[in-house]
C-alpha cells in the first residue's frame, strides 16, 4: 500500500513538473504583454491538460507567414495624397485657417499611426434597427452596376444570410463583380459550399486569410471582426451589425437587437474600399484572385454640400501591428474631453490605460456615462464587464444596464463634437486580438444624432449604483473577480 501511494505521489509530482515546464515554454515562446503572460500561466498551471485545450482555442497566435501576408499589403492609391494632407495639417496655425483645426491633433494621430486619410463632405445615415439597415443595404446592392464588396465577421446560413446570398447570386449573374470575405469562426456552421452557386455565376467568396474550415481553424483570437460593405465604390457601410437573424431580433435568447451602423456616401468610401482590398488580397488563394488594378474601384464621388458635410476617418487595427490604433483613438477622444464622454459597448473590459483615462476624466468632473447590456452572451466576458462597471461606478462613472434587448453598439461621443462608430468594443480583444475597423467622426450634426440616440436608450436602461454592486451576493462578486483575472485573454 505504501509503495502504491509513493508511485501515485511520484506520478503526480512528475505530471505537475512536466506541466509547469510545458506551460512556461508555451507562454514565453511568443511575445506577449505582462498581463496576458501571467493570465496564461495561471490558466495552464491550475488547469493541467484542460488549460492547454483552452490555450489551443484562445492563446495561439497567427503564423508569421499570415502576418506577413497582411503587412505586405500596402496602401492603395492614396499615399501621395496622404503625404500632402499631413503637410497641410502640420501647417495649420490659427483657428481661422480651417474649421478642421479643432480636430487636427486627433486627425494627425491617425494619419501617423494608421495611414488614415481624412475626407470631408460625407453624407452619413445612422441605423439602429436591423430591419431598416438591411432593407436599405439590400436595395443598394440590388442597384449595383459595377462591384459589390462585402466583409463581415458573421454571415450565417439563416433567413437573412440566404436572402443576401440569393441577391448576390443575381448580381453576379448580371455581370457585377461580387466579392465576399467572411471569418470562418464568426460564420460558424457555414461551409465553403454555401457559396458554390455564387462562384459558378462568376462571384467570389473566401474566408479571411484563407482558412477554409473550423476543423483546422479553432483559434478564437485574431479574427476578422470588421463589418465593411462597398457598392460601386460610391456607397459604404460600417458598424456593429453582422449578417444573421439574431441581428433582426429573431433569436429568443437575445430578444430585440440594439446596434449602430453607418451608411456613408463620400470620400470615406475610398478608405472602406481600400481596407477591403487589403484584406481581400491578404486572403487571396492565388494571384488570379487578387485585386491588382485598383483604379476602377475608386470612381469620382460627388456629394452636394447641402446633403453632407461630415469629416470622417476610417481607422483599422489588428494584431498585425503593435500600435493598437483604435485604442489610441479611444484614448485620444477620452483625454480630449472637456464636458462629457458617452460610451455604448457590449463588453467593458478595458486595459489599464483606458481604465485610468476614464477614471481621470470622471474624477476631473467630466460627465462619463457607459451603457452595457443587462444580459450576457458570453458568461466570463459578462462577469468581467460587471467587475469593471463596478470599479468605474465607484470612480463616479454613470453605468447604465440596457434592458430592452441586447446592446451591441460600439459608439463613443465626446463633447458633442467628435466620436466613433465601428466594430471595436471597449475591450482588450478589440484593442489588440482582432482585426477591427471604426469610423472616427468630426461633425457636430452626426454626433448630435448619436447623442440623441444615447439619450433615448437611457429610457430603456437602469442606472447601476455602487451600492447595488456592493449588495450583490458574495458568489456573484467572486465570479466577477475571477473573470477579471482572465480579462487580458477574454
Amino acid at each position: 500500500m505504501e509503495l502504491t501511494w509513493e508511485v501515485i505521489e511520484y506520478t503526480l509530482l512528475t505530471v505537475i513538473i512536466v506541466n509547469e515546464l510545458i506551460a512556461f515554454f508555451t507562454v514565453f515562446r511568443e511575445k506577449r504583454d505582462i498581463a496576458a503572460t501571467w493570465a496564461w500561466l495561471l490558466v495552464l498551471t491550475f488547469l493541467p491538460v484542460i488549460g492547454f485545450i483552452i490555450y489551443a482555442f484562445l492563446g495561439r497566435k497567427l503564423s508569421h507567414h499570415k502576418m506577413e501576408r497582411i503587412q505586405t499589403e500596402t496602401q492603395v492609391e492614396m499615399s501621395e495624397a496622404l503625404k500632402a494632407q499631413k503637410r497641410r495639417f502640420l501647417a495649420m496655425k490659427r483657428p481661422e485657417e480651417d474649421t478642421m483645426r479643432v480636430y487636427r491633433r486627433t486627425i494627425m494621430l491617425f494619419q501617423n499611426v494608421a495611414d488614415s486619410f481624412v475626407s470631408q463632405h460625407n453624407r452619413v445615415k445612422i441605423y439602429t434597427d436591423g430591419h431598416q439597415l438591411f432593407d436599405q443595404m439590400f436595395d443598394d446592392i440590388a442597384a449595383a452596376k459595377d462591384s459589390i464588396h462585402i466583409e463581415f465577421y458573421s454571415i450565417y446560413n439563416d433567413r437573412i444570410g440566404n436572402k443576401l446570398r440569393t441577391l448576390l447570386e443575381q448580381k453576379a449573374a448580371e455581370g457585377v463583380e461580387v466579392r465576399v470575405l467572411y471569418d470562418s469562426w464568426g460564420s460558424m456552421g457555414v461551409k465553403p459550399s454555401f457559396y458554390d452557386h455564387l462562384r459558378e455565376l462568376g462571384g467570389q467568396a473566401a474566408p479571411f486569410l484563407m482558412t477554409r474550415s473550423n476543423l483546422f481553424d479553432f483559434r478564437l483570437n485574431y479574427r476578422d471582426h470588421r463589418k465593411i460593405v462597398t457598392i460601386d465604390g460610391q456607397q459604404g457601410y460600417i458598424g456593429g451589425f453582422n449578417i444573421g437573424d439574431q441581428y433582426l431580433g429573431r433569436k429568443e435568447k437575445f430578444g430585440p437587437w440594439r446596434d449602430t451602423h453607418l451608411k456613408i456616401i463620400g470620400g470615406a468610401v475610398y478608405s472602406l474600399q481600400q481596407q477591403f482590398i487589403r484584406d481581400w488580397n491578404a486572403s487571396a488563394a492565388n494571384r488570379k484572385n487578387r485585386i491588382d488594378h485598383y483604379r476602377p474601384y475608386f470612381p469620382e464621388i460627388t456629394v452636394p454640400d447641402t446633403e453632407g458635410d461630415a469629416a470622417l476617418q476610417i481607422v483599422a487595427s489588428g494584431p498585425d501591428s503593435q500600435l493598437q490604433q483604435i485604442k489610441l483613438g479611444y484614448l485620444r477622444l477620452i483625454n480630449a474631453a472637456q464636458d462629457h464622454i458617452w460610451i455604448q459597448t457590449p463588453y467593458l473590459i478595458p486595459d489599464d490605460s483606458v481604465l485610468d483615462a476614464l477614471r481621470i476624466a470622471a474624477k476631473s468632473g467630466i460627465d462619463v456615462r457607459i451603457m452595457v447590456p443587462h444580459m450576457p452572451d458570453h458568461p466570463f466576458v459578462y462577469r468581467a464587464t460587471q467587475y469593471y462597471a463596478h470599479q468605474l461606478a465607484d470612480d463616479g462613472v454613470t453605468i447604465y444596464f440596457y434592458q430592452a434587448g441586447f446592446m451591441h453598439a460600439k459608439t463613443i461621443v465626446v463633447d458633442g463634437k467628435m466620436g466613433s462608430v465601428g466594430s471595436a468594443n471597449m475591450d482588450v480583444r478589440s484593442y489588440k486580438l482582432n482585426f477591427e475597423a471604426n469610423t472616427f467622426i468630426y461633425d457636430r450634426d452626426v454626433i448630435d444624432r448619436l447623442e440623441r440616440i444615447f439619450v433615448n436608450d437611457i429610457r430603456s436602461s437602469h442606472v447601476i449604483t455602487p451600492e447595488m454592486f456592493a449588495n450583490m451576493n458574495p458568489w456573484l462578486r467572486f465570479k466577477q473577480s475571477a473573470s477579471r483575472l482572465l480579462s487580458p485573454i477574454l
